[in-house]
């Protein structure tokens, strides 16, 4: 069957005041080793999504809207099957990827073998046919952006953000047959759906069989780097600040003269950069979360 009267996402970004963000207990609840049974990706005509939707400053990596779009030019018109775990990302990028494997001229199969959090999870909404392994979850919540300014500026950040969660409910609802207005109240609620009650509200179409997903080796220390930086940002933590902490963290394992090589947000700022009073609770907070990773 053809999906390809489910409702196109909108495009593009508020200002550089909003960034879009992982919700951090999404990479509590995300395996990163899980993927396709060799057997499942002996093809061409594959794209895997096993990372961060948007780029990703500690890996280099990340999957985005322009290396799907170049994916899916390569192999051109036909049958396109996309394997998803992932803990979600960028919202503005998850659409856009939606879009493209939404208008791509042929059938997309979507494989969620673990978890299809946040963007992840109206990514797999492209799919004319979407699989969820049997212990597989989709994810599904209000967009979730970091922003900066005045009042006026919060209040225009969050009226800016009303159509596209409206957006993402209409996604939902298309593709699950219920009524936008129950599809956005999952969204609010946070709601986690295991891959049975996937099929049975229509996230799915069914389960995906056990032989086609295995536990692979994660990477686990880019892994445990994001869930640092998401747990620093939820505490109100500008993300700046805490790549700058991760990364003297890290210089200093690594380099005992702490010549700070590698620091993505140093830019030749000096080593006081970080006011010497938040510094101390930004320590105080890592040396708390370093024993939960």
């Amino acid at each position: 069957m053809s999906l390809k009267q489910l409702p196109g996402a909108p495009s593009g970004r508020p200002s550089a005041a909003v960034r879009s963000e992982i919700l951090p207990r999404a990479y509590d609840r995300w395996n990163p080793g899980l993927k396709a049974a060799a057997s499942a990706t002996d093809s061409d005509r594959t794209i895997g999504i096993y990372d961060a939707i948007g780029y990703d400053y500690w890996t280099g990596e990340g999957v985005t809207a322009k290396r799907v779009a170049g994916a899916l030019r390569s192999m051109g018109p036909g049958p396109v099957t996309v394997n998803i775990n992932s803990p979600g990302g960028d919202v503005f990028e998850g659409l856009a990827i939606y879009n493209l494997l939404r208008e791509h001229d042929g059938e997309v199969t979507v494989k969620v073998l673990g978890l299809a959090a946040s963007a992840a999870s109206f990514i797999a909404m492209s799919g004319d046919t979407i699989q969820c392994a049997r212990a597989g979850f989709f994810m599904v919540h209000n967009g979730w952006v970091v922003a900066i300014g005045n009042r006026h500026d919060l209040r225009e950040a969050a009226d800016w953000m009303e159509p596209f969660d409206a957006a993402m409910a209409d996604i939902y609802a298309a593709r699950t047959g219920q009524d936008a207005k129950a599809t956005a109240k999952l969204m609010d609620a946070e709601a986690w759906i295991n891959g049975s009650a996937a099929v049975e509200q229509g996230f799915a179409d069914e389960l995906l069989p056990s032989d086609q997903v295995q536990q692979g080796e994660g990477k686990a220390q880019a892994t445990s780097v994001r869930r640092l930086e998401a747990a620093l940002r939820a505490s109100g933590m500008p993300k700046s600040e805490a790549m700058r902490l991760i990364s003297e963290v890290k210089s200093s394992a690594g380099d005992p003269a702490g010549s700070g090589e590698g620091d993505p947000a140093g830019r030749g700022q000096p080593a006081d950069f970080v006011p010497t009073g938040q510094a101390s609770a930004m320590s105080a907070s890592l040396v708390n979360l370093i024993p939960t990773l």
